[in-house]
C-alpha cells in the first residue's frame, strides 16, 4: 500500500474529504505529519525524512498509551460526542473507526499478546464498564477465516428453495463479492426495488418479533 512518505502523493480521490483536509486541526498526527504522509510535502532530506518518520512512530505509540487514560479518566459525555459525529461526516467517521482496527490487527500481527486475546479483553472491559460491576463477564468470539472456493449450485439451491438458514457466512460473503464482480447485477437497477420491498420486509421482521415475544410470555406464564 502506498502511504505516500516515499514522496508520490497519494489521491485524494481515494480517501473521504474530511481526512485529507489541510484546515483539519491536529489528532495523532499533526497537520505537517498527515502532508508528509499524503506526498503533499516532499522536499525533505533523507535525514529529516527518517527524523520526520521516527517521530510520527513515537506518537503513534504515545497515542497507545494514551487510550488507557482515555478509558479511565475521560468523561462518559464526552466520550458520546466524540462517537457522535455531524450526519455528513459520519462515513468518514466509520471508515476511520473501520481503519483503526485494520491499523491494530495489521500492526500486532507477530506481537507477544494475540489480537484476538487483547479484542477480548478490550470488550469485556467495556461490558464491565457499562454494567459498573467486575462480575459482568461475556463470551468474544474472533476468528479469521478465509473466504475459499464454494458451490455456486448448491447456493443457489438453497435461495430458489427460500432455505436462507442453510446458507453460511462463508457463502454469503462470496456469492456477494461474486455478484458485485459480474455484470449480471447492476446496484442502480436492485436499489430502488429493494428499497420498496424494504417496508414489507421490516414488518416481517417485527411481526416475527413479536410473535417470539408472545410465545415466550405464554411459556412464562404457565
Amino acid at each position: 500500500m502506498d502511504d505516500g512518505s516515499d514522496g508520490s502523493p497519494v489521491t485524494d480521490g481515494d480517501v473521504p474529504e474530511l481526512t485529507v483536509s489541510a484546515d483539519r486541526s491536529r489528532g495523532i498526527l499533526t497537520p505537517s505529519d498527515r502532508e508528509f504522509l499524503l506526498g503533499r510535502k516532499t522536499d525533505y532530506t533523507e535525514h529529516s525524512r527518517k527524523q520526520k518518520r521516527n517521530r510520527i512512530r513515537q506518537r503513534v505509540r504515545n497515542a497507545i498509551l494514551d487510550f488507557t487514560i482515555l478509558f479511565d479518566y475521560l468523561e462518559e459525555r464526552d466520550r458520546e460526542l466524540v462517537f457522535n459525529p455531524d450526519a455528513e461526516h459520519r462515513e468518514e467517521y466509520t471508515r476511520g473507526i473501520t481503519n483503526m482496527l485494520a491499523f491494530l490487527h495489521l500492526g500486532t500481527m507477530g506481537y507477544y499478546t494475540p489480537f484476538k486475546h487483547m479484542l477480548a479483553q478490550g470488550v469485556n472491559r467495556a461490558e464491565q464498564e457499562l454494567a459498573g460491576s467486575d462480575y459482568r463477564m461475556v463470551s468474544v468470539e474472533f476468528n479469521v477465516d478465509p473466504v475459499g472456493n464454494i458451490d455456486v449450485d448448491a447456493v443457489l439451491e438453497k435461495l430458489e428453495a427460500e432455505r436462507f438458514d442453510e446458507i453460511t457466512d462463508e457463502e454469503l460473503r462470496a456469492f456477494v463479492r461474486l455478484l458485485t464482480e459480474t455484470d449480471l447485477v447492476s446496484t442502480d437497477e436492485m436499489r430502488p426495488a429493494m428499497k420498496a420491498h424494504m417496508s414489507t420486509f421490516v414488518e416481517r421482521l417485527e411481526a416475527s418479533d413479536r410473535a417470539r415475544e408472545t410465545a415466550v410470555q405464554e411459556l412464562r406464564d404457565r
